[in-house]
């Protein structure tokens, strides 16, 4: 390369950079930053003023909901765990009832009668806090009250009626506490015999 050839590479590297300088503070200077009147400052603080407060009233609404949830359902693990007293003490009946050795005893009903009165108290308990037995036999099975654990062939029920209480279930207010297991009709199956042709 010559020294002209040079001086000339020069040259137009200059005139690049110098261009390029020039078109880089041309657009610096197309986008001038725009300075916010006061009325549009106070406009956007009285927006975020009233988000702020709108969401302050949510989270209020949300807390007092939630200590009132809180008080009117505390005890719902508690209420759950005491129904398997009132189970146990069904069994138990039933038990001293079937049991041939205590059917010749005299004191026999007077046990039954003590334990059905801790019975009908433990039941007051729970109706004086919201605890209440769901009724289901002769009803149309609903699977948010109820539990199918057995279907029974019947004719002369409407299939889907509950026609046996295998657990009772119950509500504590508005909220299912457990559900009650049942047996559900079904159609008797008409078992048609085939006739084979040839």
């Amino acid at each position: 390369m010559t020294k002209s050839e040079k001086k000339e590479q020069e040259k137009v590297s200059l005139k690049n950079t110098s261009e390029i300088q020039k078109n880089g503070q041309k657009e610096k200077k197309v986008t001038p930053i725009k300075e916010e009147t006061p009325e549009e400052k106070l406009k956007n603080t009285q927006e975020k003023l009233l988000r702020t407060m709108a969401e302050m009233e949510n989270q209020r609404r949300r807390f007092e909901k939630e200590k009132q949830e809180a008080f009117e359902f505390g005890g719902f693990n508690f209420a759950g765990e005491s129904l398997l007293l009132i189970d146990n003490i069904d069994r138990a009946i039933i038990s001293f009832k079937n049991d041939e050795n205590l059917k010749n005893n005299k004191d026999l009903n007077k046990i039954i009668d003590g334990i059905e009165i801790v019975k009908k108290d433990l039941v007051s308990i729970f109706k004086k806090n919201g605890i209440e037995e769901i009724e289901c036999i002769g009803k149309k099975f609903d699977p948010n009250f109820h539990q199918a654990m057995m279907e029974v062939e019947n004719n002369t029920k409407e299939p889907g009626t509950v026609i046996q209480e295998i657990q009772k279930g119950y509500m504590m207010k508005d909220r299912l506490l457990r559900p009650s297991l049942v047996g559900v009709t079904k159609k008797v199956e008409e078992k048609k015999e085939k006739k084979w042709s040839f």
